[in-house]
């Protein structure tokens, strides 16, 4: 039987594994003479034209993100390939990585020393920090995404597989089927709210739980019953199924798995810290008898000769105004205007390409000089950094669009006014930002402002009332609170049934919301 090859030079020689969303494979890369691993991604849910399109972007635009995770514990992607058969199959093209699957290292009879369940932990809270950064939030931490390697790196694998099969992935603020795997599933999964690097800390403390106790969190004869026991049962204590767990790394996994997203650990750099404590020094020998399953790589190992994760980002201060008054508009050089025109056809074909990140760099090489040319906020300057923060968020660099569009804000709040349109827009995409980075409670505050706002100028259901009211709804259902979701999407749904029809996306979308909410019996109070 001949050998498969995809896109002229890379050879299926292995299937290696075989799951629900695809198949990995061991291939060859023809052309760098390499080995590799394939990972075909199936599209089962593809069924028209329109739909293989989408799912085309979504698979190129999340393979962009992922690749851009910078970290040995993060298999590096190599090539993003569609086949010619109407997008039917998917192909990732990744580094080949051997070693042992986290889920042989669970066993009720024998539970992992404290040191290995912390390490591993530790590996994978530092490959976390550098996906957050980037922001990619992984949606299906399990054991069964998990290698270590033989040297006792952990690998995380299959980061971005479930945003690239999420129905919804390409819209900012929606919501859909839940995403990952029931055993450890956040609450917010489960409701169909947003996803948020919390989310994975909630799936970080599930896999710490069953590392220690030798059993997963919860246990029941469904999948919804599963999801139920998530969002609404309690966790077992692990010092009450291994009395030797040290109080306070029992207190850090309850504190993982609270049902709230904000209620958890501010963020996994903190996790790391407090997991600290308990991994070996640097220099220090391994503890006699502790030693994990027979022949499985020893995860403490890095610890001790150790590495950290990176450093929390600096907090970005957008500039203050200087107190003078902005200058008299100038007019704009003949050659400058041919720079910002050409400047503006580029980045429209890369953006028409999806390179995202290349559309926004061609853009800033005009809009220095325009600034130093016109002023800093020159009209033509602000529409300039206006595109180049909507590319970024569209390209999915949240940390770069947040402090363009708080600056954007505060520019047009001090030319139009504060509650003009512009600043309102920049506002809300700030907002939007915040919320993608999971400062959920402060991208909430924000666009509660912004919609008082809108009603006091504009209709309740004008476009950009009802894009801010659908935003709330779903950031309500994403902390948890479905009482306070159902107050702000009832209303909004019979809105949307008058002005865009029960056929409308939209309207559907939300329809969606007020449905998942009921897997939350606390979610029918009003």
């Amino acid at each position: 039987m001949p050998q498969q090859v995809i896109a002229g030079r890379y050879e299926l020689l292995e299937e290696l594994s075989h799951g629900g969303m695809g198949d990995v494979w061991r291939g060859y890369d023809a052309v760098l003479d390499r080995p590799v691993a394939v990972k075909l991604i199936r599209a089962q849910a593809v069924t028209s034209p329109q739909m293989a399109d989408e799912l085309a972007k979504r698979f190129r635009r999340e393979a962009r993100i992922t690749a851009r995770i910078q970290h040995p514990g993060v298999p590096q992607v190599y090539d993003a390939v569609l086949d010619d058969d109407a997008h039917e199959h998917l192909f990732l093209v990744m580094e080949l990585v051997e070693g042992v699957p986290l889920s042989a290292y669970v066993d009720p009879a024998r539970p992992l020393p404290v040191s290995w369940a912390v390490a591993v932990a530790a590996q994978v809270a530092t490959v976390l920090s550098h996906a957050h950064e980037v922001p990619v939030i992984h949606r299906d931490l399990k054991p069964g995404n998990v290698l270590v390697a033989h040297d006792g790196t952990v690998k995380v694998l299959d980061f971005g597989i479930a945003a690239i099969l999420r129905t919804d992935a390409t819209k900012l603020t929606a919501t859909g089927s839940p995403i990952g795997t029931s055993q450890y599933m956040a609450p917010e999964q489960v409701r169909g709210g947003r996803v948020t690097p919390r989310t994975d800390l909630y799936a970080l403390g599930c896999v710490l739980h069953e590392l220690l106790a030798g059993r997963a969190l919860f246990q029941a004869d469904s999948e919804l019953a599963l999801m139920y026991q998530h969002v609404t049962k309690d966790p077992t204590p692990l010092r009450r199924l291994r009395p030797d767990v040290p109080a306070a790394l029992e207190e850090l996994a309850l504190h993982l798995l609270r049902k709230a997203p904000e209620a958890r650990p501010a963020d996994v750099q903190e996790v790391y810290e407090r997991l600290r404590p308990f991994l070996p020094k640097a220099g220090q020998e391994p503890v006699p008898g502790e030693t994990g399953p027979a022949g499985a790589p020893d995860p403490t190992g890095l610890f001790r000769d150790p590495y950290a994760p990176r450093s929390r980002p600096r907090a970005t201060v957008s500039p203050a105004p200087s107190g003078e008054s902005a200058p008299a508009p100038l007019p704009v050089p003949d050659e400058l205007r041919a720079d910002i025109k050409e400047a503006y056809a580029h980045s429209d074909a890369l953006l028409e390409e999806e390179r995202f990140a290349q559309a926004a760099e061609v853009l800033s090489e005009v809009i220095d000089p325009a600034a130093r040319a016109l002023g800093t906020e020159n009209r033509q300057v602000l529409e300039l950094r206006t595109q180049r923060a909507a590319i970024r968020l569209l390209g999915g660099d949240y940390r770069a669009a947040l402090p363009e569009f708080t600056a954007l804000a505060d520019a047009y709040g001090r030319i139009a006014g504060p509650t003009s349109e512009r600043a309102r827009a920049c506002r809300a995409q700030a907002a939007r930002c915040r919320a993608e980075l999971g400062q959920v409670t402060e991208a909430l505050s924000a666009l509660e402002s912004v919609l008082a706002v809108v009603r006091s100028v504009d209709s309740d259901v004008s476009e950009e009332a009802i894009e801010l009211r659908r935003d709330i709804g779903m950031l309500l259902l994403a902390q948890g609170r479905a009482a306070d979701a159902i107050v702000v999407l009832e209303p909004l749904h019979d809105d949307l049934n008058v002005v865009y029809g029960p056929a409308d996306e939209l309207t559907g979308e939300v329809a969606e919301a007020l449905a998942l909410i009921r897997l939350d019996p606390d979610g029918q109070e009003s």
